[in-house]
């Protein structure tokens, strides 16, 4: 669920040239579609709800609370379509273009500055609006802002934390996950086997540059866990080169180094296989490593982001989706009320396939969090996060939930997409020793300032 390859900047003309027109076709989920109204008097409204929902589980888990939408609302209805996750804000763009874009979607929340800055968002009424901030935690409610405005119900929402072995911590001699930068590096070190080739054997801290997630994600965790951040507050420059940015950057270029990291190895397929001892990622990596490790998942253990010193202050990054309307959309005031009702009105928790066994009786949570649970996602609401995974849930998700409370938002500026994309470039180029720890942080300073200060 957490997106994994860069999509680039593009103006909105150029979409619309460039683009295949296949994606302004693309299929309706499934989700009881309702037929197109005919605008005669007593025909009901139909919007439009374009995701990334386009397949397995949530697809699924999408089509229950809109069929009972459908059911139970005889003015209004809703029609879903879903289209790849690398396929969303390129459609978001073309159809905008062509005059078909959706009545309500859902972006990346790295992508809202510039859907915003491109007049594809509307901004949420004013008592949406408090609704929202009401009612979802911070970071939550920053990732669905621009410019100090709120844009969007805040859908899935992902923190980073550290995932280790148990078994490969054991057989170190480790009674536990480090709690500081020293110690991971202790760790890491002791972990990490190499054949007497050189081949890597075991990881001791797993960088690899498979996706986003691993790249740019871990190390923005480690960023924000040092006091750090990607870009300014104003959003017009890259805050990276700094002492914090530095320290982030000396430490991964240490573990490579020194062979404890080995960016080359696909990370998801290590870690399972016990060839990773550490790495940082995501909250939708858990139910994916469960599904697939079978009785080895009981080695699977997750705890916060390190810090660089004890009596550090802990944070981590989030990331994130969120549900708005569309600027061009006829039925605005509809279509806010249907995302108030799936995102606020609070039914019984049982109805979460995933938490059905483990919340208490008469309990209750919003349709969307018990949908993002049923699929081994968070959303930004603590109190349905604590409902709905109570006493017997897994207790690996805890450290996701218990780290909404400290997480810090992409950053996401119109040109974010763009920025976070050269970051990974850099990043790369450091791993592999193409550049320095120096060339890195001046190259990054140069590129991102011209990507973000630019007129959008």
């Amino acid at each position: 669920m957490t997106p994994s390859r860069g999509i680039g900047r593009l103006s909105r003309r150029h979409f619309a040239l460039a683009l295949p027109s296949a994606l302004l076709a693309s299929g309706a989920s499934g989700c009881a579609a309702p037929r197109q109204g005919t605008g005669r008097p007593g025909d009901p409204i139909v919007l439009t709800l374009l995701s990334h929902y386009a397949s397995g589980a949530l697809k699924e888990a999408l089509r229950g609370p809109v069929d009972e939408w459908n059911a139970t609302h005889d003015r209004v209805k809703v029609r879903t379509k879903a289209v790849e996750f690398t396929d969303l804000l390129t459609t978001f763009m073309v159809r905008q273009a062509a005059g078909q874009g959706a009545d309500i979607i859902q972006p990346y929340c790295l992508w809202n500055g510039q859907l915003v800055q491109a007049g594809v968002l509307r901004a949420a009424p004013s008592e949406h609006a408090e609704e929202i901030t009401r009612g979802y935690g911070g970071a939550a409610v920053n990732s669905s802002s621009v410019g100090g405005k709120v844009y969007g119900y805040p859908t899935e929402v992902q923190t980073y934390a550290l995932y280790y072995n148990k078994r490969l911590l054991r057989e170190a001699g480790l009674a536990g996950p480090p709690r500081t930068w020293r110690e991971l590096e202790e760790t890491a070190y002791r972990t990490a086997e190499r054949d007497r080739y050189g081949n890597t054997l075991v990881q001791g801290f797993g960088l690899s540059t498979y996706d986003d997630s691993t790249t740019v994600g871990q190390t923005l965790a480690l960023l924000n866990a040092a006091g750090g951040t990607f870009v300014s507050a104003d959003g017009r420059s890259t805050a990276i080169d700094s002492p914090a940015g530095r320290a982030v950057f000396d430490l991964e270029h240490r573990l490579v180094v020194r062979g404890a990291s080995a960016p080359g190895v696909n990370v998801y397929k290590a870690f399972q296989s016990g060839q990773v001892a550490m790495v940082v990622s995501a909250g939708w990596w858990t139910g994916s490593l469960k599904a697939q490790m079978g009785k080895d998942y009981r080695d699977v253990g997750v705890a916060p982001v390190p810090v660089p010193e004890a009596d550090d202050r802990r944070a981590t990054l989030s990331t994130g989706f969120m549900l708005g309307v569309n600027t061009a959309s006829k039925h605005p005031r509809e279509a806010w009320e249907f995302l108030r009702w799936l995102n606020t009105e609070k039914v019984s928790a049982k109805s979460a396939k995933a938490s059905a066994k483990s919340t208490k009786k008469g309990a209750t949570a919003t349709r969307m969090s018990s949908l993002q649970v049923s699929v081994g996602s968070l959303t930004g609401r603590a109190d349905d996060m604590r409902t709905l995974l109570s006493e017997g849930s897994d207790p690996n998700v805890r450290p996701f939930l218990d780290a909404l409370a400290y997480a810090v938002p992409e950053p996401n500026v119109p040109g974010a997409q763009q920025a976070k994309s050269l970051l990974r470039k850099n990043i790369e180029a450091l791993w592999t020793g193409q550049q320095s720890v120096d060339e890195s942080l001046r190259t990054i300073r140069r590129q991102v300032d011209q990507e973000v200060s630019r007129s959008w």
